[in-house]
């Protein structure tokens, strides 16, 4: 009699079931500014238009998002430049559109401890924002590789750091890392404040820059024999280091119900999404022997 009623019971709760589709508004679409300018180089912006959370992102999606023909002007509160809209072809020959500084106007570098003003005008509307390069102040020691302790795969290596932060709290740094003829991609958590080594040597591992559109293993972190790395490690201001650390958070929480949830903090007024940063970049290389 009891696995009667279980079995009237399972019935009845099946018969209620009922498939729920719901439709979610189309988000509204923002300007994204993608705003750099490091030490040495000419400014670099990047205008696209937001995307709905489910879009499917193919070639011609990506390249009908780019804007074009915005106003840019960057100054160094000394000198004023107008940037020029420019493109380069990527990986799979899809046009990258971007903004920099015109073949006249190429001696407009960034440099240390100088703070940088920007204004973006397109689609009727005004964006500005303003970011700093910090002047250098975490010190690389000593760069090595070490072999992994108890890795079933020999042909894989770590890279350590040695560095010293000068005293005082308020420095901020993010890094990159450059594998051969690769590009420089952030690490997994790119950005790190001095809250906790303020003043002090420490040796760290530097784990290898991670491709956000890839998957993340458990093997991501490390180099191969072999491989030519070319660190770099910048500082930043303030702001950048909150968009980074608040962006990377929100990235690796996403698929979690239990992650709380986060605001992504931008410097740019007047509702845009992304950031301007600026970067006070030193390199440095090693090779892992084969």
């Amino acid at each position: 009699m009891r696995y009667l009623l279980l079995s009237l019971l399972c019935l009845m709760l099946a018969g209620c079931e009922k498939d729920i589709n719901i439709k979610l508004d189309p988000s509204l679409t923002r300007l994204v500014i993608d705003a750099t300018i490091e030490n040495g180089r000419p400014p670099m912006v990047f205008l696209s238009k937001s995307l709905d959370y489910f879009s499917k992102i193919d070639p011609s999606v990506l390249s009908a998002s780019f804007v074009h023909n915005a106003k840019i002007r960057i100054s160094d509160r000394a000198t004023e430049v107008l940037l020029k809209e420019d493109s380069i072809k990527n990986a799979s020959g899809t046009k990258i559109y971007f903004y920099t500084t015109a073949a006249s106007n190429a001696s407009f570098l960034g440099k240390l401890n100088t703070s940088y003003d920007m204004v973006v005008e397109t689609g009727g509307a005004t964006y500005k924002a303003s970011t700093k390069i910090p002047s250098i102040t975490r010190k690389i020691d000593s760069l090595w590789w070490e072999k992994l302790p108890l890795a079933k795969d020999s042909n894989r290596a770590k890279v350590m750091i040695r560095a010293t932060d000068r005293p005082g709290l308020g420095d901020y740094i993010r890094f990159f890392t450059k594998v051969g003829q690769q590009p420089f991609l952030p690490g997994f958590n790119s950005v790190f404040d001095d809250q906790v080594i303020d003043g002090k040597s420490y040796t760290i591992q530097v784990d290898k820059g991670f491709d956000k559109n890839g998957q993340f293993s458990d093997s991501s972190s490390y180099f191969k024999r072999g491989d030519t790395v070319i660190l770099k490690l910048c500082n930043i201001d303030k702001q950048t280091y909150d968009f980074w650390r608040t962006s990377e958070f929100n990235f690796q929480s996403v698929g979690n119900p239990f992650s709380s949830p986060i605001r992504i903090l931008s410097n740019i007024d007047n509702g845009a999404l992304g950031y301007f940063g600026g970067y006070g970049a030193q390199f440095r290389t090693i090779i892992i022997p084969k």
